[in-house]
């Protein structure tokens, strides 16, 4: 994607934050295996991330090799000050982010800063380096922006995708982090007013929330959590949100009745949207999504079936 009309040359990292491209990277063995050997320009845009001078180029040619080459994650985290640089970059727009007066350039180059802490987040060497590391809480403040700005949009969604990273690893200890966090209030309140990426990646990030017990648990625990996230999925489905939007949203939800206490809840407040035609286009062509609507409402007890 181009920088945002700020006729600078950098690439922002947007693509890189959905859950498709927030996939992970496999084993160990397979990546090395599988890994092209890294040019020595890589290596040289790594040391040049330490100057000030260099570390803007440097960024963009990083984050567009860094699909390419996987295997530069170790070596971002292990070089002597490469991740501080790093998080240089993101603390310094801080004082920009309210009131807002965050440029469209500046955005760009902290989203390619942000890339290459996905690449860590993703990769399996490093992975759990940087959750220990909490260095995902210094992309909460971004997060926490609600301006509709394309420069801010970009911001929240390509810290989503760092966060969705280490999510689609399916990983416990992750998600016991991310629990003692605000990351559900903070997904739960783009989802509501995000736009239709943006509210799809912080969707998947629930979802997979959702699919750990100990985060189903959590949820669970009092109806006030439950409720929240319960009504945030049900104004989207009236939004009438896009196929791969909903897969999401019902996945969540069919993954909340399965547990007692939210089955019977669910059964006085689950779309009517779900239970009619609504959706039968998107059916037809996604059959996994109606068969997990199919489900859904046979766990909570639904006769009318969406069945196309």
């Amino acid at each position: 994607m181009s920088a945002q009309g700020s006729g600078a040359t950098t690439t922002t990292a947007v693509p890189a934050s959905t859950p498709t491209a927030a996939q992970g990277q496999g084993s160990g063995s397979a990546q090395a295996a599988k890994a092209p050997q890294i040019p020595s320009s890589v290596y040289q845009a790594v040391l040049d991330l330490n100057n000030p001078e260099k570390r803007e180029a440097a960024l963009v040619e990083l984050s567009k090799k860094r699909e390419e080459f996987p295997e530069v994650a170790p070596i971002l985290w292990h070089s002597f000050g490469t991740i501080s640089a790093l998080l240089q970059e993101i603390v310094s727009i801080y004082p920009l982010l309210s009131p807002p007066r965050l440029s469209p350039a500046i955005s760009n180059r902290c989203c390619n800063a942000l890339a290459l802490l996905q690449c860590v987040a993703s990769h399996s060497e490093t992975r759990s380096l940087f959750l220990n590391s909490h260095l995902g809480l210094f992309l909460y403040p971004f997060l926490n922006t609600t301006y509709a700005m394309r420069q801010y949009e970009y911001l929240r969604l390509t810290s989503l995708g760092v966060i969705g990273a280490l999510v689609k690893m399916d990983d416990s200890d992750v998600i016991s982090f991310l629990l003692q966090t605000e990351i559900i209030p903070l997904c739960l309140r783009i989802m509501d007013n995000g736009s239709e990426l943006s509210k799809t990646v912080a969707t998947f990030i629930i979802q997979k929330i959702l699919l750990d017990d100990m985060g189903l648990n959590y949820i669970c625990a009092t109806y006030e959590r439950f409720s929240t996230v319960s009504s945030v999925l049900s104004k989207m489905v009236a939004e009438r949100p896009s196929g791969r939007l909903l897969k999401h949203i019902v996945r969540c939800y069919l993954r909340l009745s399965e547990n007692p206490r939210a089955k019977d809840a669910l059964r006085g407040c689950l779309p009517s949207q779900l239970r009619d035609n609504t959706f039968k286009d998107v059916f037809a062509e996604d059959q996994t999504t109606k068969r997990w609507v199919a489900h859904l409402l046979g766990n909570v007890g639904t006769d009318t079936a969406t069945t196309g």
